[in-house]
C-alpha cells in the first residue's frame, strides 16, 4: 500500500516535524472514549504518527427537546464533521456507523469498519426495579428511548409498557433515569455502556427475538475524503473484514428499503462456514404490523489488495481496497434481494403509513 508506506516513512524521517494527522470526533464523553479507540489502533501500526484529536458539536447534540424521528435531518451527527473533513480541517472522522447514512454526500467515503462490539440493546432500570425484566415491570411503566425501532418492536412484545422518547448523550439519559420519577427503565445500546465501563447498570440483553438492532450498531465507522488515498491507505488496515460484511448486507438493506431514522426498521446478521445470514424487518409506530425474512448468501473472504483503480466505486459509502470485492458485492446483493423480498411483499406500505403518521405527529 503506497499511501499509508508514505506517511509512515515520512513520519520516520521527519519525527516530531511530521504532519499532524487530525482526527475529528463528537463532543460527547462517548464519542471520545470511542474515537480514543480509534486513535490508538492507528498508533499501534503508524507508531511514528502524531494524532490531534478535534472535537465538535453536531446538529443532532444540540437539539435535545426533539425525537431524533421528528427533526427531518439525515446527518443530525455528521454534518458538521464532514465539513471540518471538506475544509481539510481534520483528515478523518470517526463515528458511531449508525449515525451514518447510507448515502454519503459527494467527496467522502467510510475509509474503514472496525471490528463491532456488542450490536445488541440493552435495558437500565430504575434503581428501584432492579431485578425486573421489562417483562416483570408493572402495568404501564414508561421505558424511554430515542428509536422508533426500538418502541415500535418493543411495543409489539410488552404492551403492558409505555415507550416514551428521551434524548441527550448516555450521561444525560441515566441522569434523567436516575434522579427524575419519570421512567421506569430506559433501552440503550449495549456497546455505548461497554466503552464507558457501564456493564453494571446493564439490567438486561435484549436478544434479536425480542429487539432486533439498527443497521450498523455496535462498529465505529471512520470517515475521510474519498479522494485521499493517503488516508484511505492509513486507515484501511482497521477494516474488520466480518463486520465490513455485515455491515455493507445490513447497509444495502437499509438503503434499498429506502429506510433512515423517521421509520422503524432493524436487522440482525451472522457469518458462519462460510455463509452470510441477513434477518431484516419492517414495523408500524405502533409495532401491531411488521414483516421480517431471512436471507443467506455464500462469501468468500480471503484478505488481499485490490490493484484496481484509484477511484473503485463505494459500496453503500464505504471503501474497502483490502477486502475481495467479490465478497463486499456478494454482501450487498444480499442486502438488495432481502429489501426486494419485503418490498415485494407489501413492506413499502408499512414504511409509508410510518412515514406519514411519524410526520404528522
Amino acid at each position: 500500500m503506497s499511501g499509508n508506506g508514505n506517511l509512515a516513512a515520512a513520519a520516520e524521517e521527519n519525527g516530531p516535524k511530521m504532519r499532524v494527522i487530525r482526527v475529528g470526533t463528537r463532543k460527547s464523553q462517548l464519542a471520545r472514549i470511542q474515537t480514543d479507540s480509534v486513535v490508538a489502533m492507528l498508533k499501534a501500526f503508524y507508531p511514528g504518527l502524531q494524532f490531534e484529536i478535534v472535537a465538535m458539536s453536531t446538529t443532532g447534540d444540540k437539539i435535545l427537546d426533539t425525537a431524533l424521528s421528528k427533526i427531518g435531518e439525515k446527518s443530525l451527527f455528521t454534518k458538521e464533521l464532514e465539513h471540518a473533513l471538506e475544509k481539510n480541517e481534520v483528515d478523518l472522522v470517526v463515528h458511531s456507523l449508525k449515525d451514518l447514512p447510507t448515502v454519503l454526500p459527494p467527496g467522502f467515503t467510510i475509509g474503514a469498519i472496525c471490528k463491532r462490539e456488542n450490536p445488541y440493546d440493552a435495558v437500565v432500570f430504575h434503581p428501584k426495579f432492579v431485578g425486573k425484566t421489562l417483562e416483570t415491570l408493572p402495568e404501564k411503566s414508561v421505558v424511554g428511548t430515542s428509536s422508533l425501532r426500538r418502541a415500535a418492536q418493543l411495543q409489539r412484545k410488552f404492551p403492558h409498557l409505555e415507550f416514551k422518547s428521551i434524548r441527550g448523550n448516555l450521561n444525560t439519559r441515566l441522569r434523567k433515569l436516575d434522579e427524575l420519577q419519570e421512567f421506569s427503565a430506559i433501552i440503550l445500546a449495549a456497546a455505548g455502556l461497554q466503552r464507558m465501563g457501564w456493564q453494571h447498570r446493564v439490567g438486561q440483553i435484549l436478544h434479536p427475538e425480542e429487539c432486533m438492532y439498527a443497521v450498523g450498531q455496535g462498529a465505529l465507522g471512520v470517515e475521510v475524503r474519498a479522494k485521499d488515498q493517503d488516508m484511505l491507505d492509513l486507515v484501511g488496515v482497521l477494516h474488520d473484514p466480518e463486520t465490513l460484511l455485515r455491515c455493507i448486507a445490513e447497509r444495502a438493506f437499509l438503503r434499498h428499503l429506502e429506510g433512515g431514522c423517521s421509520v422503524p426498521v432493524a436487522v440482525h446478521t451472522a457469518m458462519k462456514d462460510g455463509q452470510l445470514y441477513l434477518t431484516g424487518g419492517v414495523w408500524s409506530l405502533d409495532g401491531s404490523d411488521s414483516m421480517q425474512e431471512t436471507m443467506q448468501a455464500t462469501i468468500r473472504v480471503t484478505a488481499q489488495l485490490e490493484d484496481g483503480p484509484e477511484d473503485d466505486p463505494q459500496l453503500v459509502g464505504i471503501t474497502a481496497r483490502n477486502i475481495p470485492r467479490e465478497a463486499q458485492l456478494a454482501a450487498e446483493n444480499l442486502g438488495i434481494s432481502l429489501a426486494s423480498l419485503l418490498l415485494n411483499k407489501g413492506a413499502k406500505n408499512i414504511l409509508d403509513v410510518a412515514r406519514q403518521l411519524n410526520d404528522a405527529h
